[in-house]
């Protein structure tokens, strides 16, 4: 039987390195992400210690966004990680995905498009596919729920007025913000992407059910249509 190959531990550090000292002195936001996902991982691999293999795993897949895309199964197939450490990795960013979205006792109030893109940013930035989402809002600007309308490319042609406000007709919605995302990462509004906004705008003031604003999300990143004055006479 040959040797097992040596682990390396976050206990091989010096203690004032350990990523969780390092959390329990000074706060999990002092914590480089690679310290954060070392924590997780616990053990290292032959010549890298937990950190350094969590901060090549974040550069391999294109920081904690491509950590959200990659499937279970191929980063379970990863050098280093294997099935136990990849389910820890996906429950830690599922937790996070749903953080961002998770509603305290007071619905939230949305009050800016920084405030609306807030709730989305995080999971549908790191989305490989368009989704077009509705949020529904009250007379107060709470926000009632999160509704997915659309998956796949959007155009005019195959969005339906109807499916859009349907929830916020049934939810007695005072108005609603358009959401969707575009995969490439960049939040550029399109022609196409200007059109449907104001088809949706017009159809909102139909209904009265004011349309607040469309939101682009891209990587890490988004354009209101609103502030731009795209789609908004």
């Amino acid at each position: 039987m040959g040797e097992r190959q040596p682990r390396y531990r976050i206990t091989d550090l010096a203690t004032s390195e350990r990523p969780r000292e390092r959390l329990a002195a000074l706060g999990a936001g002092a914590l480089s992400k690679a310290e954060l996902i070392a924590i997780l991982l616990r053990t290292g691999i032959e010549g890298l210690n937990a950190v350094q293999l969590a901060q090549n795993l974040l550069i391999d897949l294109g920081g904690l966004a491509g950590l959200h895309r990659v499937p279970y199964e191929e980063l379970c197939s990863r050098r280093g990680i294997g099935p136990a450490k990849a389910a820890q990795l996906k429950a830690a960013v599922e937790l996070g995905r749903r953080l961002g979205v998770a509603l305290p006792e007071e619905r939230p109030t949305i009050q800016s498009p920084d405030d609306a893109a807030a709730l989305l940013l995080y999971e549908m930035g790191a989305m490989e596919q368009e989704h077009l989402r509705v949020l529904l809002l009250d007379t107060r600007n709470r926000l009632i729920r999160t509704i997915e309308v659309y998956r796949g490319s959007l155009n005019t042609s195959l969005i339906r007025v109807g499916e859009v406000f349907r929830d916020a007709v049934r939810s007695n919605a005072a108005s609603i913000i358009i959401v969707h995302n575009h995969p490439s990462g960049d939040p550029t509004p399109s022609p196409e992407d200007v059109n449907v906004t104001r088809a949706l705008v017009e159809a909102g003031r139909l209904l009265d059910i004011e349309v607040l604003d469309h939101l682009v999300i891209g990587k890490n990143c988004f354009v209101s249509l609103k502030s731009k004055g795209l789609g908004f006479n």
